[in-house]
């Protein structure tokens, strides 16, 4: 008989996240998955077209359930985003007696907001099953660094859920090697803890730099693609602060920026004040599908993040995907993936906001050969292989999954 894992993520199809290819490669292994999610309305923060509190609450999705549950979309404040929050919660709660009761485990997806793990967390208990939670936003760092808040009061009520969660789940599984030591100090027991990183769904690979698939304009400089959402965690502004440095020295190379986002206006008023459009080209958000080709085209993918406590421990999710698309690596940013990026020989790196450090990286790519380039892209793809490589990591996932 088929395990049947009932998955709480705040976000599922036709939102994207890799939880989708996650309950799809779970079914695909002999697992029963039902989701509880909430009406899609992400990134936007309005419910998308068909769905709403009464259309497509649940649904049918590749053999997977989908209970959505009634919340209150995102919208543009954070009023309307601690709304959203807390509905979720609610909703989940109160309607959980309309969720499958032949469970055998529960597996939460935590990314922000960690308060989606508290409906799962008291499902678990009172169908007296083991609960998972898979870490990818830690609180209350994320909170502090995304809203600013330094109340002391609020801080330590997240801090106090955070434990709460932690304390009542059955096995935390941490998505960067620096979020274990960041529970394990919130007095978890270590043995409770599993390192498990992210992996690239199986659409990233590598492509042919030619391909037709997608088009873009081809330049004569040498190219660095920024691909993902345009927002202030991804510190994008040293670009133009760099790009005006590379005119001054007459090095002109191109960064395309694939996507958008909140910072997007404040990025353009920047490129503007400085006098730099000439360095930029943009392309508009694209389906995940097309991403590869874009990344084939270009010669260095960029890594930037803004410094803050969380940011410094987390690896950036499009770093698997871009090390499986065999990409040589420009890294802007502090801690864990500077140091991937230096065991796998893959690229170059210098911290979050020091422009200086960025302006010599490129200078040095710019300096480098094709074969240069090409043994970077190798070293990129062979330590995706070996350390991200969906099939050994879902493997440790069945196996941990099949003992519930």
């Amino acid at each position: 008989m088929s395990k049947h894992i009932l998955v709480y993520s705040q976000y599922f199809y036709p939102e994207q996240f890799r939880i989708n290819d996650l309950c799809l490669e779970l079914v695909e292994r002999g697992f029963k998955v039902s989701v509880v999610t909430g009406v899609p309305n992400y990134p936007e923060g309005r419910f998308y077209k068909g769905y709403s509190w009464r259309e497509n609450r649940n649904e049918i999705w590749n053999g997977i359930n989908i209970y959505r549950m009634p919340i209150f979309s995102r919208g543009q404040s954070k009023i309307r985003l601690i709304l959203n929050y807390f509905s979720f919660v609610i909703s989940s709660k109160l309607l959980e007696r309309t969720l499958p009761k032949d469970i055998d485990a529960i597996f939460t997806y935590e990314v922000s907001p960690m308060t989606q793990a508290l409906p799962a967390i008291w499902y678990a208990k009172k169908m007296k099953v083991p609960s998972y939670l898979y870490v990818m936003d830690l609180w209350p760092e994320n909170v502090v660094a995304v809203t600013k808040i330094k109340n002391k009061i609020i801080i330590d009520a997240i801090g106090r859920m955070v434990d709460y969660i932690y304390k009542n789940t059955t096995t935390i599984l941490a998505s960067s090697e620096r979020f274990v030591d960041a529970i394990v100090n919130r007095n978890v027991p270590e043995k409770k803890i599993l390192y498990w990183p992210q992996y690239a769904e199986d659409l990233y690979e590598i492509k042919e730099k030619n391909n037709q698939e997608v088009i873009s304009e081809y330049f004569d400089e040498m190219t660095f693609v920024f691909a993902g959402n345009v927002g202030e965690a991804q510190g994008l502004g040293i670009l133009p602060e760099a790009a005006k440095h590379l005119m001054e020295i007459h090095i002109k190379v191109k960064f395309v920026i694939i996507g958008n986002g909140r910072y997007m206006s404040q990025l353009l008023d920047l490129i503007k004040k400085l006098g730099v459009s000439e360095y930029f080209y943009f392309i508009p958000r694209q389906p995940a599908t097309d991403i590869p080709y874009y990344l084939a085209k270009f010669d260095v993918a960029l890594i930037t993040l803004n410094s803050s406590e969380i940011y410094d421990m987390t690896i950036p999710a499009k770093t698997q995907s871009l090390m499986a698309c065999g990409k040589p690596l420009l890294v802007a940013a502090n801690g864990e993936v500077q140091e991937i990026v230096r065991n796998s020989a893959s690229g170059l790196y210098g911290d979050a906001g020091d422009v200086e450090k960025l302006v010599s990286n490129i200078i040095k790519f710019y300096e480098m050969t094709e074969k240069d380039l090409e043994r970077l892209s190798k070293n990129s793809k062979k330590y995706y292989d070996t350390n991200f490589d969906k099939k050994q990591l879902m493997d440790k996932l069945e196996w941990l999954l099949r003992g519930c």
